[in-house]
């Protein structure tokens, strides 16, 4: 196999089995063996192939499968779709049956389209609705209570028809910092509305308890709102919902209301899904494309995601008995960006476009082809004679383009169809050091020209090394209509804007989706989650308009001395945080971080038994304080903390920190992170990006999700 040391490093933190102590049992070979021998189902023959699919990299399943095949748990799906019923009871079991799948380590998706609209009449007991966002708060808060497998929070996303009558503030519900964290959140576009947009006219409300007109709205107003939100913040995406029921294989089923938490796999109520990556990376050879290792590892994998349906062990009764009525599975891509950079392609151009079209194609049809073998042999999916495909086959679907985070990580390639995020990055270790790594198909370049510098590369060569911010909107838009067209459910992709983007040019990539054939996109204009600074207002000096003061020390161009002094502002009467226990060179360290609704406010520690320092961590933490209720920017604290070192943490091996100080920084960009979906930049600088919790390497936003591209970090919602 041939895996990067990082790539071992997260599959050792999260993948591997461990014992009762935490200590893991199983190394990168044991993982695929395991894998392997779960979903060939006891065919000796057949595990061979599975693993040598997944130990070539040619082919990887999603991380739960990866995770739990062989397993007690056994839970190997990552998309699932609730419904939510307009009644206390449907939506309190909504709340239960997402806390069972989160625990199992999947993502839900839910429309809210069916609860009423806030203030309408409850019948049954003569009050008032509160209404669809009010109940999200509800499920978000379960979902905060709930760590997937232990590990981590679940993902959610939330949808909402443009028609119903509470969309205006579901738009809006994310525009306060820390609110719906765990939750992506998408407006479900109707063709109705949008020919309204189109003419400039109004458009009708819905009730959605007795389908009666509530009102109208400017659709152009409504749709500029969606635009502002989004350039302001990455949300709400949008999903062309008309579009996503065209492609509904069994429309007698029901109707699709809602996606997975990355919005690519659209899915019935109680369905799940099952993805998987080929890895196109792996199909450059002699200077082309082998279709030949292509087609071998479509058909496989086809096999391979048809059997993990079979042994999987669902979360709920309902979600195995309605997933088995179509078999849906989802097959996707990786490395698309580094096997361009292979061909010599940008990105940005009508060649890499064009092929990427001619992938998808040929992996659709291949796909298709071998689930219709299947089929032949095992019999269609049951609910096949009641669908609108035409020929019988064992999956109602067969291909999807996801984010591929964490697997492209392992695989050492490109994640998805995104773009390169970046071909030179920082990775940080332990002890504060930090190391510069270099795109190993860049390296080669360099390498094969006798140059040190990306720029010194010939024209032609380097052309073809972009990365996502050098790419402009429109060609991620034509790239990721290029692979929809061939894929049967819809493709995860984020399009990227620069920080000076305009809202006019997102709603021209919103126009763009539309007119392409998107099935819904998602954008991130940079730096857009990363200005969270807090301001403090200077005393009142008792001189409205007396910039010196009075005291004649001051000039005419800044204020004086005394009005540069920050007061740090009154602690909350109430505030909400958490408490996390981190193993110093001393022992323990709790460290406990507050905030209200202006931000992180306090920080507190305290020592365990074993003692250690407990003066100096608590000045620091007290010094912490002050600034943070001054108005300084929580990544300034974060950045003067972080690795600094302390010798007792030198002495011993198996430290996640290396001093009290350098411990603080790291909770509290966790619960940035967690809490507000974000760590802020230090300044409002353009092009400033989020920093990850774990390692401090830039994020990149990809597909609905925050990934670090140094040390596996991922987060979705």
């Amino acid at each position: 196999m041939k895996l990067q040391p990082n790539a071992l490093a997260v599959l050792e933190k999260r993948y591997f089995m461990r014992d009762r102590d935490g200590n893991t049992i199983e190394d990168a070979e044991g993982m695929f063996r395991r894998v392997a021998n779960a979903v060939a189902k006891g065919d000796d023959e057949l595990a061979g192939k599975f693993f040598e699919l997944m130990t070539t990299l040619d082919f990887l399943p999603n991380s739960p499968t990866l995770m739990n095949a062989g397993r007690p748990l056994g839970q190997l799906s990552a998309c699932f779709v609730l419904p939510v019923e307009d009644s206390l009871d449907g939506i309190f079991d909504a709340i239960k049956q997402a806390a069972m799948i989160h625990k199992s380590g999947g993502g839900t998706g839910f429309s809210f389209s069916r609860l009423r609209s806030a203030e309408s009449i409850v019948k049954s007991t003569g009050g008032v609705a509160s209404g669809p966002v009010s109940f999200m708060r509800v499920f978000n808060a379960a979902t905060e209570a709930v760590k997937q497998g232990g590990t981590r929070r679940g993902a959610n996303m939330g949808v909402l028809r443009v028609d119903h009558p509470d969309i205006e503030s579901f738009i809006r519900c994310k525009d306060a910092p820390g609110e719906f964290a765990n939750f992506n959140i998408s407006v479900g576009l109707t063709d109705a509305f949008l020919d309204a947009v189109e003419r400039g006219t109004d458009y009708e409300l819905v009730s959605p308890h007795d389908k009666k007109p509530q009102g109208t709205l400017s659709a152009r107003a409504v749709y500029a709102d969606i635009v502002n939100s989004a350039w302001k913040s990455g949300e709400p995406g949008i999903l062309f919902l008309d579009r996503i029921n065209a492609a509904n294989p069994v429309p007698a089923q029901g109707e699709i209301e809602s996606t997975n938490p990355c919005g690519e796999q659209p899915l019935l109520p109680f369905e799940s899904c099952n993805l998987g990556s080929v890895n196109l990376k792996n199909m450059f050879s002699g200077g082309r494309v082998d279709w030949d290792r292509l087609r071998g590892a479509v058909e496989l994998a086809v096999l391979f995601l048809d059997n993990v349906i079979d042994i999987n062990i669902y979360p709920l009764p309902q979600i195995g008995e309605t997933t088995l009525l179509t078999r849906k599975i989802g097959l996707g891509v990786m490395g698309f960006a580094d096997l361009l950079l292979l061909l010599g392609i940008p990105y940005d151009s009508d060649r890499a476009v064009s092929l990427g079209g001619e992938l998808m194609e040929f992996i659709d049809k291949t796909a298709k082809a071998a689930s219709g073998r299947l089929a032949a042999g095992r019999g269609a999916f049951p609910l096949f004679e009641r669908s609108v495909l035409n020929a019988p086959r064992r999956n109602a679907t067969v291909t999807t383009i996801a984010p591929t985070g964490t697997l492209s990580l392992i695989a050492g390639v490109s994640s998805g169809i995104e773009p390169v995020f970046a071909f030179v990055y920082t990775r940080h270790v332990m002890d504060g050091a930090e190391l510069r790594e270099v795109n190993p198909i860049l390296m080669d370049a360099l390498e094969r020209h006798g140059v040190q510098e990306a720029e010194a590369l010939p024209e032609d060569v380097r052309r073809a090394f972009v990365s996502a911010h050098d790419i402009s909107p429109e060609w991620h838009i034509r790239m990721q209509a290029a692979f929809q067209r061939h894929v049967d459910n819809a493709v995860s992709k984020t399009v990227n804007f620069p920080h000076d983007a305009t809202a006019e040019q997102v709603r021209e990539v919103y126009d763009l989706a539309y007119r392409l054939g998107c099935k819904g996109v998602t954008i991130y204009r940079d730096g857009s989650r990363s200005g969270q600074v807090l301001v403090a207002e200077k005393p009142n000096s008792g001189q409205d308009e007396d910039k010196d003061g009075g005291d004649g020390q001051g000039c005419d161009d800044c204020d004086s001395v005394q009005d540069r002094v920050i007061h740090p502002r009154e602690r909350s009467k109430v505030t909400r945080g958490v408490t996390e226990k981190v193993v110093v060179g001393c022992g323990n360290l709790y460290i406990t971080v507050n905030f209200d609704e202006l931000g992180i406010c306090e920080i507190f520690t305290n020592t365990g038994k074993k003692g250690g320092c407990p003066s100096q961590s608590e000045a620091t933490a007290r010094l912490a304080t002050a600034a943070l209720r001054s108005g300084v920017d929580p990544q300034y604290i974060i950045k003067q903390l972080r690795g600094i070192r302390c010798p007792s943490t030198v002495r011993q091996r198996g430290m996640e920190c290396t001093s009290c100080p350098d411990a603080i920084a790291r909770v509290v960009t966790r619960v940035m992170q967690e809490q507000y979906g974000f760590v802020p930049a230090p300044s409002k600088a353009p092009g400033v990006r989020a920093a990850c919790p774990e390692c401090g390497e830039a994020l990149a936003h990809e597909g609905g999700c925050v990934m670090c591209h140094g040390c596996g970090y991922s987060k979705c919602g």
